[in-house]
């Protein structure tokens, strides 16, 4: 078994801040008024068929709020509620965080990075929304700066993209995500488990596709049906097109899934939740994150599994 700095068996975020930094830091989110390819007509004006941002962009997060606001009240609203974080990162959330100017985004970054309680940022994107030149910002702000890269890729089957309305195909994908990792940045990748067509079987198997990656993390999310969605009318439409998993089924498959999982990316996240007025369809009533992270952990311990377990390098084709 692996040691990745404490004695979950998997390679958790928690460790992964203990072993970059030295303690525990916070993501305060922001919202910067971006939008998207896919929604702003460049792409598609539908956006994808999943998509409802505003499930996870906390209240706070006004774009007619600046960058240096939106930081203070975060960092209020988390000490309010959580234990203080003595440093933070600031979490450009809500649509795609590159989708601008370069001269635009080193404006927002830039205005982050000099708040003194920010360590760093992370950056959630879409694939087909960056180019040499913004990385080779991002790199440059690495050498002082903690910088992440959050990419959207949601799967690694082309026919999954098309039926979810994602506007690029895989290979766009794995591309942003090797020329970010070639740069030094850390890079996380975004999947979503449970879209239409995609069976348990297909969901084990793409776990090779994701590690011949140069993923740093990676978070797994169950599908959500959000209200005001394309996927909320397709499921009136047709429910059978969709299943959903138990609580317990859930947890047997993302074990499974992490057996397989390289053992050197940091496992951000295997589950989301969203304020229940938002949701379409209710899969497992109020279960909190740190519930369902006991769970996987207890699952994998009961038998005997870790992160990695099963996990055999293929060369890249």
């Amino acid at each position: 078994m692996y040691s990745w700095g404490d004695d979950r068996p998997y390679n958790s975020y928690a460790a992964y801040f203990r072993r970059t930094f030295g303690e525990r830091l916070q993501k305060v989110a922001i919202n910067a008024g971006m939008t998207c390819p896919n929604r702003d007509g460049s792409i598609s004006t539908g956006g994808c068929t999943f998509c409802n941002a505003a499930a996870f962009t906390p209240s706070y997060c006004q774009p007619a709020k600046s960058v240096t606001q939106q930081i203070d009240e975060g960092i209020e609203f988390h000490t309010r509620r959580y234990r203080k974080a003595s440093r933070y990162l600031a979490y450009f959330q809500s649509f795609s965080n590159t989708y601008a100017p370069l001269e635009r985004l080193m404006e927002l970054y830039d205005e982050a990075l000099a708040h003194p309680l920010v360590e760093g940022i992370v950056v959630g994107t879409r694939p087909d929304c960056i180019d040499a030149a913004k990385l080779d910002y991002f790199a440059t702000k690495a050498k002082t700066h903690y910088v992440a890269l959050e990419y959207g890729v949601e799967s690694t089957f082309d026919a999954t993209l098309q039926r979810i309305n994602r506007g690029h195909n895989f290979a766009v994908a794995a591309e942003a995500i090797h020329q970010t990792a070639q740069r030094g940045l850390h890079t996380c990748g975004h999947f979503i488990l449970g879209l239409p067509g995609e069976s348990d079987e297909q969901l084990i198997e793409q776990v090779d596709t994701i590690n011949a990656l140069p993923l740093s993390s990676i978070k797994f999310h169950q599908l959500q049906i959000f209200r005001n969605t394309a996927m909320a009318n397709q499921y009136d439409a047709d429910p059978s097109q969709f299943r959903f998993w138990t609580l317990d089924e859930y947890i047997d498959l993302v074990v499974e899934i992490v057996r397989r999982l390289r053992p050197d990316i940091v496992l951000e996240r295997f589950a989301s939740e969203a304020p229940p007025r938002f949701h379409h369809h209710v899969e497992w009533g109020l279960v909190r994150n740190e519930q369902l992270w006991a769970m996987l952990e207890k699952r994998l311990l009961d038998k005997k599994s870790y992160q990695g377990e099963k996990f055999v390098y293929l060369p890249p084709k």
